[in-house]
């Protein structure tokens, strides 16, 4: 037999979770000129770290380089943009729309290891990879410990 952890504030954690996600549904949904629907939406984001620099990929498709602002300030690191709806052909009658377009924000709290004057970015194949270098003394180093 297995015993489970009691969590109880998982449940209470879940529900935030719908709430949150029906509430952003319903607030950031607006209608185009041609009468379309457009949410603004939320990208994947992976962080890493490793010794030198924290890695962040935010995932961006169908967007160019131009249409994402990266900014940072007071430990703060805001992704956004948007990705507009593509023009519609008169020719074609869509079944289905699931591609997501729109506005998008994500922020991110910065630990103060980071050198935020060395931060770069670069986008490719539809992914945002940001690195965010540490400062040199707060990396990992060993120590020479000697034994008597």
């Amino acid at each position: 037999m297995a015993i489970a952890k009691w969590e109880p504030l998982k449940d209470l954690v879940t529900l935030q979770d719908r709430m949150n996600q029906f509430l952003s549904d319903t607030l950031n949904t607006y209608e185009t000129e041609n009468g379309r629907t457009v949410q603004d939406w939320i990208p994947a984001v992976d962080i890493y770290e490793d010794a030198d620099a924290i890695q962040l990929h935010a995932e961006l498709p169908g967007m160019e380089m131009k249409e994402i602002e990266v900014k940072v300030a007071n430990n703060l690191l805001e992704i956004k943009g948007e990705k507009k709806i593509e023009k519609e052909d008169k020719k074609e009658h869509y079944y289905r729309i699931e591609r997501v377009f729109g506005r998008f924000a994500r922020s991110f709290r910065l630990p103060g290891t980071v050198d935020q004057e060395k931060i770069k970015a670069k986008y490719e194949k539809g992914v945002l990879t940001l690195t965010l270098p540490k400062r040199e003394e707060t990396k990992p180093r060993s120590i020479t410990v000697e034994v008597h």
